[in-house]
């Protein structure tokens, strides 16, 4: 038995049915959910973000969801340091950790152990840099990105000013890229012993016509109201950068038609969908199951308990 902390992870793309799956396993393996979702830890905007209901929780607690106010920034050092926290409160009960999640910066980072100490801000040049945004230089800034750290300006959206701003800062602070900086982070081992799920369909059409189908689902429950107040309630924070707002806002301005808007969010959450499956096919131990491979949700789960029964033993502890 290895002396290090099990931990599960259910991980894939977006409309996958990650949080269905962590919670089958949660039921049988007695675990807790701690969600690795970068917008799912705001509170009040459980459409767009896709928050599991009280329902679809299933009375397995939840953590690290909906419990940050709109306008406060949370960065992935700050998901290490609470999923942390929390993985030690829920073991503290006798429970199992699973991680659920597609933002797979937060999973690798903390499963990794990435030490973000050593990323000290530069006050004075982060004030800068906002003030050349906000005089229309945000598309020169991120060039300037591309140019000093072409990697992680890969992993950045160019409208995204909190992260391409946050960047440059660590640049300028630590003088490194970010991937000198995590190669400096991962000097003392993790603790961490994780068994890691990995959703996916063999058929791109059919992961497509999910997230197609979810869109369509949100916008019944209300995605329209819930996106003006975030455009009231949350300037300056990450959760306008979110797929499920920025698309809808030229509906807003009355650039373009509602259905255009819906189809610029749905083919944006499609691309986000790629990403997320680019990303997790880099992690090396990480175990597939594809939907379309059994007849039904009961089969899927038997096969993903087989894996952690596989990668542990029968005692998890």
């Amino acid at each position: 038995m290895s002396e290090r902390i099990p931990v599960g992870a259910v991980v894939g793309p977006t409309a996958s049915g990650k949080s269905r799956l962590a919670v089958a396993l949660c039921k049988s393996l007695s675990g807790e959910v701690i969600s690795a979702d970068s917008m799912q830890i705001y509170r009040g905007i459980p459409i767009g973000t896709a928050q599991p209901s009280q329902k679809e929780m299933e009375n397995i607690p939840h953590h690290l969801i909906g419990f940050l106010p709109l306008n406060q920034p949370f960065s992935v050092a700050d998901y290490v340091k609470l999923a942390e926290q929390t993985v030690n409160e829920v073991r503290s009960r006798g429970k199992f950790p699973m991680l659920c999640g597609g933002t797979g910066l937060y999973i690798r980072s903390f499963l990794h152990h990435i030490d973000f100490e050593q990323a000290a801000g530069d006050h004075a040049f982060r004030t800068e840099l906002e003030k050349r945004w906000e005089n229309g230089e945000g598309d020169l800034l991120y060039r300037e990105l591309q140019t000093l750290d072409a990697k992680v300006a890969e992993k950045i959206h160019p409208n995204n000013e909190i992260r391409v701003i946050r960047a440059l800062e660590l640049l300028k602070s630590t003088g490194k890229t970010a991937q000198e900086r995590e190669k400096e982070s991962q000097r003392i081992p993790s603790p961490y012993d994780c068994c890691m799920i990995g959703l996916n369909f063999r058929s791109r059409k059919i992961l497509y016509q999910r997230i197609n189908e979810r869109v369509d689902q949100m916008m019944k429950q209300g995605l329209l109201e819930e996106t003006e107040k975030v455009f009231r309630e949350a300037k300056g924070s990450t959760a306008i950068q979110a797929i499920g707002y920025k698309e809808l806002k030229p509906y807003f301005e009355g650039i373009c038609s509602l259905p255009e808007a819906v189809d610029c969010l749905k083919q944006h959450t499609r691309n986000y969908a790629k990403r997320q499956l680019t990303w997790f096919r880099r992690e090396e131990k990480i175990h597939w199951l594809f939907i379309e491979d059994y007849p039904d949700f009961t089969a899927l789960c038997q096969a993903a308990l087989h894996i952690f029964e596989t990668n542990w033993g029968a005692d998890k502890e």
